[in-house]
């Protein structure tokens, strides 16, 4: 993403892991009492040091780009894209960004807005194996993951991302949170809007993949018990779905997990020692773990300030 002349926050990114070809994939990384959503201007002088030489690269979060003043071409999944004025990408969790020569994008300006649904209460209670089948999201699950704003529209697009990048820049202001929430979700209903009406077909080893782990995640199944009972070893299945999704298969296992932990935090007063069984995650100790590790803070804690 990069970094802009304000102090507009940056995006902490470390390498989560690397495909077979060398693209890295980059993982969110948390930061404690802050929303997992970032914006960042992206013009002639944002930081690309962090990238690999050929700018290849891909994330296991959710990308939605606005190009405010488009210039150059970028590649998307294999794709030429040329940016253009007005255009919005959804660039989903996997899928391949690169820009062979940063010097083409020199004249463009666009902003990039990175996230992980579970920002939206809607769909942070949900299953993060349904969201891409989410309206919210249609963009994300849209032939060609492009749209064209209106350009009587731009003002206000520009306007929200500018509200975005400003309460980002104060997570502890009062009301924070909630203006982060609503702003996000008012720009992907817009963006939803403008997504063609005929979405991508689902990927069918993926969706056998999540079925299985909705059907089996609450038990103590492990991700190599997964990939043999759909008759694969678990180092194939695993690269597989990294490729195609951005995470591999135990990360999609431990976030289902972590979403239903976090479901009876909210709705329940249950121990961790129940939660931890009725989620598969073994002991109080590792839901724990797991549960720092993923939102930084602890299940008591977050269950407190909910």
């Amino acid at each position: 993403m990069g970094r802009s002349s304000d102090s507009t926050p940056t995006l902490s990114r470390s390498v989560r892991t690397v495909r077979a070809d060398g693209t890295p994939i980059y993982r969110w990384e948390q930061s404690p009492g802050v929303p997992p959503v970032r914006v960042v201007p992206l013009d002639p002088d944002c930081d690309t040091e962090h990238l690999p030489p050929d700018n290849r690269h891909a994330h296991d979060f959710w990308v939605l780009a606005y190009v405010e003043r488009g210039g150059g071409a970028v590649g998307l999944d294999g794709r030429q894209v040329a940016l253009r004025d007005g255009e919005v990408h959804a660039v989903a969790p996997g899928e391949v960004v690169a820009a062979e020569s940063l010097a083409e994008l020199t004249h463009a300006r666009a902003w990039s807005v990175a996230f992980t649904p579970d920002a939206i209460p809607s769909l942070a209670s949900i299953s993060p194996l349904t969201w891409t089948h989410h309206p919210l999201l249609a963009l994300f699950a849209a032939d060609g993951r492009r749209a064209l704003v209106p350009e009587a529209d731009r003002p206000r697009w520009l306007a929200l991302l500018a509200d975005l990048a400003e309460e980002l820049r104060h997570p502890d202001r009062l009301g924070a949170h909630d203006a982060v929430t609503a702003t996000l979700t008012n720009l992907l209903v817009a963006s939803a809007r403008l997504a063609p009406s005929a979405p991508i077909a689902p990927d069918p080893l993926v969706s056998r993949v999540f079925d299985e782990i909705e059907r089996t995640y609450a038990t103590k199944v492990t991700a190599g018990d997964l990939a043999r009972s759909l008759g694969y070893t678990p180092g194939h299945l695993t690269t597989v779905i990294r490729q195609r999704t951005g995470r591999t298969l135990l990360d999609w296992l431990t976030e289902r997990r972590l979403t239903e932990a976090r479901r009876l935090l909210r709705e329940t007063d249950l121990p961790l020692s129940v939660i931890s069984t009725r989620t598969g995650l073994t002991d109080p100790g590792y839901l724990v773990r797991r549960f720092k590790a993923r939102y930084g803070t602890t299940p008591d804690r977050w269950r407190r300030e909910w």
